[in-house]
């Protein structure tokens, strides 16, 4: 049996985090000679109104100024990580839920593989805030690489 990926998908929120799963899937496109994909979701969940009614606004800026602000950061991201690749980096901008989106990308393109960070949060901390990394996991039509930063050490649950 031969294990190939010939499309691999490397979401990002733009932290630190990401930084270090790029590595990985930097690492496995070269190996495998995969075409690389790189997305990120603008959560809709932080578009809150201030008051309820024809003269609301939002508290935070408008959807396609918060696009605007992903493209440009993505950019940057690509530019800053991926400038040593041989080709280029296919990306992708969309507003959801991110864990949706992530899936549905990977569905859209064929994805083989997605490597994404895990925050490796605490038990408390993950029942209220959930996590997109599991359930990409858990709903991907792919397999999943999740990859966790090392400056935490160990702590036995």
């Amino acid at each position: 049996m031969s294990i190939t990926f010939e499309r691999i998908l490397c979401p990002t929120d733009f932290s630190e985090l990401a930084e270090h799963a790029v590595g990985f899937a930097k690492r496995l496109a070269s190996v495998f000679d995969s075409q690389l994909y790189c997305c990120h979701v603008v959560d809709e969940a932080y578009q809150y109104w201030s008051s309820m009614g024809p003269e609301s606004i939002p508290i935070v800026p408008a959807t396609n100024e918060l696009l605007e602000l992903a493209g440009s950061r993505m950019e940057k991201w690509v530019a800053a990580h991926y400038a040593d690749l041989a080709g280029p980096v296919i990306t992708h901008l969309s507003v959801g839920r991110p864990f949706a989106d992530i899936i549905a990308y990977s569905r859209q393109e064929s994805i083989d593989l997605i490597v994404m960070a895990t925050h490796g949060r605490g038990a408390i901390s993950h029942l209220l805030l959930g996590s997109t990394t599991e359930k990409v996991v858990r709903k991907a039509p792919c397999a999943v690489m999740t990859v966790r930063s090392n400056r935490e050490g160990f702590v036995m649950p």
